[in-house]
């Protein structure tokens, strides 16, 4: 079934904050805090004012489906029509505004929309705070309620995930067989693990560290999906569209002539550029019908992270009269580059050899606001937190030319994002190494 929490009415009131916000993960409190960070900039939010779950769909279902992305803006848009909005700053992210998770497959549960009583946000040097109330004049009782400061994680015991690294590398290699031998063109694979806390993991302690070390990655807490994404699956404002494809990876040098040998293997790689070309495709394929205008160019730059680097293409459009951030965020995912090529077999093949559920993993994550903005991210360099566990996911593309043993090194890399957010610094608290993962040095 699928669960709604909404009151018949809402009161929702933007007002400028004149003391700029300050840390906005400083702002929020341990219990379910949502966050999209960008560097200083982003919302935040708590409470729950309304709330969306969307039940995974019968076995069987077209891996393509796209109905949770239909329910959610069906009840968004009913819940903006009926809500009264007072908005006195009126850029994105004011006004009535939903956070959002939907599953990777639309099997899985685990999709929701969240409008939470009280949010704050900043965004070029302007900041506000927006709160939402059943009834004219309420003010919620934790509007900026003072906060204690987030705790470290304390000492961690890491398990392997669904499959044995070996059992994982033998599902690579046969999907590379399958890629050789039929039409498949490329299937991303993910893998998990698993962490154990001592202690109820404090979300906000995540979100601090995440965003520093990634400012230019965009920073979520949605539902218990908690990660720094670099890859935009689009920003909406106004008509506009924006969205990042990234694909083939390799990590950052120890000193910058290995970084610049490695981003030049990386931009000469045949494997890589025809894995990131696969994306772009199914990104053009994807926002051609619902657009007016598209532009995509036709070679990849080199992104650099602060643990690896992409191929990346950043892709803009105009979107045709009628169609939603959520319109285009369906027709979007899974984009090929955390699904495969063709789509629909893609996932299939994923379902049958991966041994998991992804969940929100891959999945796209973001917000929404009443005037139609968005940013929708994937949720990549994630895990979900529940508790004192964390589930951490990294996957990538599997094409003919991929070898096993290179692609589970690819996933540890990406796994190193949340298993370094996990691990106290020294002098936080006592810090605990994944057992057979040596500490890399963070670039910045």
């Amino acid at each position: 079934m699928n669960a709604l929490l909404s009151p018949p009415k809402l009161f929702v009131r933007t007002v400028s904050l004149r003391d700029g916000a300050g840390s906005l993960v400083r702002r929020l409190p341990a219990e379910a805090p949502l966050a999209w960070l960008t560097g200083e900039d982003g919302i935040v939010g708590w409470g729950t004012a309304a709330r969306l779950d969307v039940a995974g769909a019968p076995a069987g279902t077209d891996p393509t489906d796209t109905d949770r992305f239909t329910r959610a803006a069906r009840w968004f848009a009913e819940l903006c029509a009926h809500a009264v909005v007072e908005d006195e700053v009126g850029l994105p992210g004011t006004g009535a505004v939903t956070f959002g998770t939907f599953t990777f497959a639309p099997t899985s549960d685990g999709s929701a929309m969240v409008v939470p009583r009280v949010l704050v946000g900043r965004r070029g040097g302007r900041a506000w705070v927006t709160t939402v109330a059943d009834e004219p004049g309420a003010r919620p009782e934790d509007l900026l309620p003072p906060t204690p400061a987030p705790l470290p994680v304390g000492p961690v015991s890491w398990t392997p995930g669904s499959l044995s690294r070996r059992e994982w590398m033998d599902a690579v290699a046969g999907t590379v067989d399958r890629i050789r031998s039929g039409p498949l063109d490329k299937a991303v694979l993910a893998r998990d693990a698993v962490a154990e806390a001592e202690a109820p993991i404090d979300v906000r302690t995540l979100l601090e560290r995440l965003r520093l070390r990634y400012p230019s990655c965009f920073t979520f807490s949605v539902d218990g999906m908690v990660g720094a994404t670099p890859e935009l699956l689009l920003r909406r404002e106004g008509d506009r569209l924006t969205s990042l494809v990234l694909a083939g990876t390799r990590p950052r040098g120890r000193d910058a002539a290995e970084d610049l040998r490695l981003g030049q293997d990386l931009l000469a790689s045949a494997k890589d550029v025809e894995e990131h070309g696969l994306a772009v495709d199914s990104l053009r394929t994807a926002l051609a019908p619902l657009s007016r205008e598209l532009s995509v160019p036709s070679v990849p730059e080199l992104l650099a992270l602060a643990n690896v680097q992409h191929l990346a293409t950043r892709a803009h459009a105009r979107l045709a009269a009628g169609v939603s951030a959520l319109d285009a965020a369906a027709a979007l995912h899974p984009t090929a580059a955390v699904g495969g090529t063709p789509t629909a077999a893609a996932m299939r093949l994923i379902a049958e050899v991966e041994g998991m559920d992804r969940g929100g993993y891959a999945g796209p994550v973001g917000w929404l606001d009443g005037a139609g903005n968005a940013e929708w991210g994937i949720a990549l360099r994630s895990a979900r937190v529940e508790g004192s566990r964390a589930r951490l996911f990294a996957g990538c593309g599997i094409v003919a030319g991929s070898d096993p043993a290179s692609e589970l090194a690819e996933t540890e890399s990406k796994f190193r994002v949340m298993r370094e957010a996990l691990t106290d610094p020294a002098g936080e608290g006592p810090a605990a190494s994944a057992p057979g993962h040596a500490r890399v040095t963070r670039r910045h």
